[in-house]
């Protein structure tokens, strides 16, 4: 392959990743295209991207673009394609670990978290842990529930001298 053609193909790399600096690398080689097409299409409706790429090439775009640098070398050996997209990484990681338990010959090789190489038990940490909006959704609650419990606190008397009232008054018409 001439020079041009690999610098065409590594631009063409750095284009379609563009500002992505996170990312999943995967191993897809021992799949049927059968398993293949439907796992590109489920991931093609969630947003998510599938590129397969040689190795150096990527290598050579993804250090142009400052993702992981030399750390992602061992990550990028044998059948390589890049896995980006979705709604944050935590989300990615989900979705190909649901896939990868799907389809066995799927292998997670590791990724890219903010410009930094993690290995395939990374990914799998990343996956099981809150994404974007749950995280949100817990400093939403934890923010309101001082609130809360403020209220509580000031509705509790209220409610208890207003059944204690409530009572007298039942005795008062049982009596009369």
């Amino acid at each position: 392959m001439s020079k041009v053609v690999k610098r065409m193909m590594i631009d063409e790399i750095r284009d379609r990743l563009g500002e992505a600096r996170e990312l999943v690398i995967i191993d897809s080689s021992r799949l049927d295209a059968s398993s293949d097409n439907q796992l590109r299409l489920g991931l093609r409706e969630k947003g998510i991207t599938v590129m397969q790429v040689k190795n150096t090439l990527a290598r050579k775009a993804m250090e142009e673009l400052g993702v992981a640098g030399d750390d992602i070398r061992p990550l990028l050996s044998g059948p390589s394609s890049l896995v980006w997209g979705g709604e944050d990484i935590v989300a990615l990681s989900k979705e190909i670990a649901q896939w990868a338990k799907q389809i066995d010959q799927l292998e997670i090789k590791g990724g890219a978290v903010e410009g930094q190489a993690i290995d395939a038990e990374g990914i799998d940490q990343l996956s099981k842990s809150p994404g974007r909006l749950e995280l949100i959704g817990q400093i939403a609650g934890l923010a309101l529930s001082p609130g809360a419990r403020l209220a509580g606190a000031l509705l509790g008397p209220g409610g208890t001298i207003s059944g204690q009232l409530e009572a007298i008054a039942e005795k008062e018409e049982e009596a009369a």
